[in-house]
């Protein structure tokens, strides 16, 4: 990280006061913890709105994003300091490619977070996706494979498209509902989190609305079909993670590359050895002294000790 271009967070200004208000009070309430650094790292499947929401969260449009391109090819580090703050940002190519985990995608971003401490993971979808299903699966599977159980402790999940009128006559908080249920349900068996796992502090879910046909209320702020200024919430939830208690997840050598499997076993090498020497050489070597002692030497032997004249 240290030659990493960190610039000044001007991007924040650009919030309406109501919302500058509030995220000033949350960084405020993370420096009262001593956490002047945050590291984000955002994934998920391709165009789901990943960058969209690196670019809110930032308040300016520091990646690009096209509807007629696709995503960039490797991961974007995006560092912005305020006050003695500094949000670093990791947004990621998707992890889905001809309907399969994109592993070469996977390898290109833990290469790049070699060294890094994620302090919180974004895993994005939409809500507009109505359905989850295997590949949902094998997505949360590959990131958990990679950076351990742990790093859901640190997650949530954010939903973007949250501007939409709920199927089949649902009202929208009870779609939003069944929706973050329904892929909760998936993070936990990709992940193989067990119920009791977790249990005191679950996997938030955040709505998020990043298109400019978002609504906004008489302060200007952007806000969800159900009133929430999606902004300061999303931030909110934020510092709520990093301050659930749980451990930052620290990138290294060992976490990208696996355990060495020469170091298999070693622990059981002393024990091997000593087993091997107690029952196997001890054995060998009391058998060859008593064949030693009841073989009967031959008359030079005995002339030469002084015992051929000796009766017995």
């Amino acid at each position: 990280m240290a030659s990493h271009l960190i610039r000044e967070w001007t991007g924040i200004q650009q919030f309406p006061a109501a919302t500058l208000s509030k995220l000033l009070e949350l960084l405020g309430k993370l420096k009262q913890e001593n956490v002047s650094t945050l590291t984000i790292l955002v994934m998920g499947k391709g165009g789901v709105g990943k960058s969209s929401t690196v670019n809110s969260i930032v308040g300016e449009r520091v990646v690009a994003v096209s509807a007629f391109q696709s995503e960039g090819p490797r991961p974007v580090m995006v560092s912005r300091s305020r006050a003695g703050f500094t949000l670093n940002i990791i947004d990621t190519p998707g992890l889905v490619e001809g309907g399969y985990v994109n592993d070469q995608a996977l390898e290109i971003i833990k290469r790049f977070l070699l060294n890094k401490t994620i302090d919180v993971l974004l895993y994005v979808d939409r809500l507009d996706a109505y359905r989850v299903d295997s590949l949902d699966r094998q997505v949360i599977k590959a990131i958990t494979d990679s950076f351990g159980k742990g790093i859901w402790s640190r997650g949530l999940v954010v939903l973007t498209h949250a501007q939409l009128s709920p199927p089949d006559g649902l009202n929208y908080d009870d779609f939003f509902s069944r929706r973050s249920e329904a892929l909760l349900k998936v993070v936990r068996m990709g992940a193989q989190i067990r119920k009791q796992e977790f249990q005191d502090s679950s996997i938030p879910v955040v709505l998020v609305e990043n298109s400019g046909r978002c609504r906004t209320n008489d302060s200007g702020e952007k806000i969800l079909p159900n009133g929430t200024a999606w902004i300061p919430n999303l931030v909110k939830t934020i510092t709520d993670v990093v301050s659930n208690g749980s451990k930052a997840i620290l990138v290294d050598k060992k976490l990208i590359e696996g355990p060495n499997p020469n170091d298999r076993g070693k622990f059981f090498i002393p024990l091997i050895l000593a087993f091997q020497y107690f029952f196997v050489v001890k054995r060998i070597q009391r058998a060859i002294k008593n064949d030693i002692a009841k073989e009967s030497k031959p008359l030079w032997e005995l002339r030469d000790m002084g015992l051929s004249n000796r009766k017995f």
